[in-house]
C-alpha cells in the first residue's frame, strides 16, 4: 500500500518549469513605519498588506463522477445554492450564452481531450496568495490595478508586445503605490484574454461577428469566420508562451528604475515626451529617484527582490466553456491528479486518516482570476455555474442594468460563504450613469453584509461613435470620461462607507490611437492613424499612465483623508 509520502516522493518531478509564484517577501528587519517613503516603494512589487493576511476560508468538497484520460471530477471547490454536486462540466446542463456553433463536433471534442492532458499554466500556490491579497483589498490595505488588452490576437503576439504591456503596468504600479502608500495587486488582461462576447450574432455585412481569435479568424469572409476548434490549442501555447516571458520579466532587472527607465526609452520612442505628458512623466521619475536616494540614504539596498521583481498574475473572461473546463483540475496538496492516480491518492489519504486530502479542491489553470461579464452573467446558467465550483478569486462585472436583488442572489451562488476576496465587483456604469447605478448596489451589499471588492471599469461604458475627417467610423473612449467615472466611483465608495478598491482598464503599451484626449494630445482625426484594436478602443501608454497618476492623487487624499477624519470629499479634494 503506497503512502503519501511515497506518492509525493514519486510524483516530485512533475513540475512543469518553476511553477512558482512572482512573490517576493520584504524582510521583517526592514518593515518601518506606514507612511515612510520606504514602505511605499516596498509594497509597490511586494504587492501585500503590510500586516499579515490570513488565508481564506476553504470551501468544502463534493464527490462527482470522472471523466477518462483527464484530471479526475470528484470533489466541488466550492458550495452552492444548488443541491447538486458541482464538476467542471456540470455547466454543460445550463442553458449558455455568447458560445460559437462548431459545425464539427467530433473534432471539438477531440481537441478538449487533448487541452486535459495539457500542463496547468499557474498553480494553487499562486492562486491562493492572490486570494490573500484580494482580501487586503478588501479591507483597504492594499489597491488592484488590472489591465491589458481588449483581445489579444494570434497575429500581434511578439515578445516586444508583451513586454511593453508588462512594463507600462508596472510603471502604473509605481505611480499608484508612490502615491498612496498602499501595496498594488497587478493583475494583467493577458497571456488568455482571446474570446470576445458579442451584442449581435452577426456583424453590419452580414458575416457572423468576430468573437476573438481563440474562435475564429478576424478575415471579413464567410470561411475565415467558420469556428475552428485547433485554434483552442493554439490561444493554449501562446498563452504559456506569455507566462514563462511574464515570469521571466519579473526576473530581469537589478533595480526598480530599471524598470522606469524601460518605460521612459518606449515613450520616448512614441514621441510621447514631445507632448505636455513629458514635462508630467519626468516629474514622476524625480519623484521616484529622490524616494530612492533616501532609501539608499537609509543603508537599505534599493536592488533587493522587494523592489525590483513584481509579482504578477494573469486574468481573462471566462467565456469559452470548453476551454476552461478543460483546463480546470484537482489538485491535492498542490499536485494535479490524474485519473490513473485516483486509487493511489485515495489510499495514501486512507492510511493518514484524512479524507480531506483524497478529495483536494479544483482550480482552473488557464489563469489566476477570471470575470464573468454583463451578456453571462444569468444566475441559472452555465457561466455562474462553471465559476461557483472553482476555487480561483473571480470578477463580475456590474453594469447600469444590474439591480440589488440581482446582484445579492449572484453572490449567494458564487460565494456562498461570503469569503472576502473570492469576489471582486467591477462596475462599468460609464461616467453619466455611475452616480444614479452604483449607490443602490453599494447599499445593498453593506445592507446585507455581503464582502466584495468593489473595482471600477471606466472604458466599456464610455464608448462611442466618431466619424473622422476622412469619413471613416470608429468606436473610441474620451480620457476626460474614463477620469471623471473614475472619480464618480471614488466619491460613491466614500459616500457609502465602501471601499474603492480597484481599477480595471483596456489599455496597452504601444502608441496606438484608439482613445481620445489625455495629454499626449489625440484627437478624433488621428484614429485613423494607428487604430490597432481588434474590437474595442484601448489606451495607450501615455493615457494610461495619465490615468494610473490622476487614480494615485485619488489614492493619496483617500489615506490622507484616513489618517486626518474629518478631512472634505476626496473626489473634491482633487477636483
Amino acid at each position: 500500500m503506497p503512502t503519501a509520502a511515497r506518492l509525493v516522493k514519486r510524483r516530485a518531478g512533475f513540475v512543469i518549469g518553476s511553477g512558482g509564484t512572482l512573490h517576493y517577501d520584504c524582510p521583517r528587519s526592514v518593515r518601518i513605519t506606514y507612511a515612510s517613503t520606504f514602505n511605499r516603494l516596498t509594497t509597490i512589487f511586494r504587492g501585500r498588506p503590510p500586516v499579515h493576511s490570513p488565508p481564506p476560508t476553504r470551501r468544502p468538497s463534493h464527490p462527482a463522477s470522472a471523466r477518462s484520460r483527464r484530471l479526475v471530477f470528484s470533489s466541488s471547490s466550492s458550495s452552492s445554492s444548488s443541491t447538486e454536486p458541482w464538476k467542471p462540466g456540470s455547466w454543460r446542463l445550463k442553458p449558455i450564452h455568447q458560445q460559437p456553433e462548431y459545425p464539427d463536433r467530433e473534432a471539438l471534442s477531440q481537441v478538449e481531450r487533448r487541452l486535459a492532458r495539457m500542463p496547468p499554466l499557474i498553480y494553487p500556490g499562486e492562486t491562493r496568495k492572490l486570494l490573500q491579497r484580494l482580501e487586503a483589498v478588501g479591507r483597504g490595505e492594499a489597491f488592484l490595478l488590472q489591465g491589458g488588452d481588449c483581445a489579444e490576437t494570434f497575429a500581434d503576439f511578439s515578445p516586444q508586445k508583451v513586454h511593453s504591456t508588462f512594463c507600462t503596468l508596472i510603471g502604473q504600479a509605481i505611480a499608484l503605490a508612490l502615491a498612496s502608500g498602499l501595496p498594488i495587486v497587478k493583475i494583467g488582461r493577458i497571456a488568455g484574454q482571446f474570446a470576445k462576447p458579442r451584442s449581435l450574432p452577426h456583424d453590419a455585412s452580414g458575416l457572423p461577428s468576430y468573437r476573438g481569435d481563440i474562435v475564429h479568424s478576424a478575415e471579413p469572409n464567410a470561411q475565415a469566420r467558420v469556428p475552428d476548434p485547433e485554434r483552442l490549442i493554439k490561444a493554449y501555447s501562446q498563452s504559456a508562451a506569455a507566462m514563462n516571458l511574464i515570469r521571466a520579466l519579473a526576473k530581469s532587472t537589478s533595480s526598480m528604475m530599471d524598470w522606469l527607465q524601460q518605460m521612459e526609452m518606449l515613450l520616448r520612442r512614441h514621441g510621447a515626451l514631445d507632448t505636455p505628458f513629458g514635462a508630467r512623466m519626468h516629474q514622476f521619475m524625480e519623484e521616484v529617484e529622490d524616494s530612492l536616494r533616501f532609501v539608499h540614504a537609509c543603508g537599505i539596498d534599493e536592488n533587493s527582490g522587494s523592489f525590483t521583481e513584481p509579482e504578477f498574475y494573469t486574468s481573462h473572461e471566462a467565456l469559452l466553456l470548453n476551454y476552461e473546463e478543460a483546463l480546470t483540475h484537482r489538485f491535492v496538496r498542490n499536485m494535479p491528479i490524474w485519473e490513473e492516480e485516483e486509487e493511489e491518492v485515495q489510499l495514501a489519504a486512507a492510511s493518514h486518516g484524512s479524507a480531506a486530502d483524497a478529495s483536494g479542491t479544483y482550480f482552473a489553470t488557464s489563469a489566476h482570476f477570471m470575470w464573468i461579464g454583463e451578456r453571462t452573467r444569468q444566475l441559472d446558467a452555465a457561466h455562474v455555474e462553471f465559476l461557483r465550483g472553482i476555487a480561483n478569486p473571480v470578477g463580475i462585472k456590474a453594469s447600469a442594468k444590474m439591480t440589488p436583488q440581482e446582484l445579492l442572489t449572484l453572490l449567494d451562488a458564487v460565494n456562498p460563504q461570503n469569503a472576502l476576496g473570492r469576489v471582486t465587483l467591477i462596475t462599468r456604469m460609464g461616467a453619466d450613469g455611475i452616480g444614479r447605478a452604483l449607490p443602490p448596489l453599494m447599499r445593498a451589499v453593506q445592507q446585507y453584509g455581503r464582502q466584495v471588492v468593489w473595482s471600477c471599469d471606466p472604458m466599456h461604458g464610455n464608448t462611442e461613435s466618431v466619424t473622422t475627417a476622412s469619413g471613416r467610423t470608429y468606436k473610441t473612449r474620451y480620457v476626460d470620461g474614463v477620469l471623471r467615472e473614475v472619480r464618480t466611483f471614488f466619491d460613491v465608495a466614500h459616500a457609502e462607507g465602501c471601499i474603492a478598491g480597484g481599477l480595471h482598464l483596456e489599455m496597452t503599451g504601444e502608441a496606438v490611437t484608439e482613445c481620445v484626449g489625455g495629454l499626449v494630445g489625440v484627437d478624433v482625426n488621428d484614429l485613423d492613424q494607428r487604430y490597432r484594436s481588434a474590437c474595442d478602443p484601448r489606451l495607450n501608454q501615455a493615457q494610461a499612465l495619465e490615468v494610473a497618476f490622476a487614480v494615485g492623487e485619488l489614492l493619496r487624499a483617500r489615506e490622507q483623508a484616513r489618517r486626518h477624519r474629518g478631512a472634505p470629499n476626496i473626489c473634491a479634494a482633487v477636483g
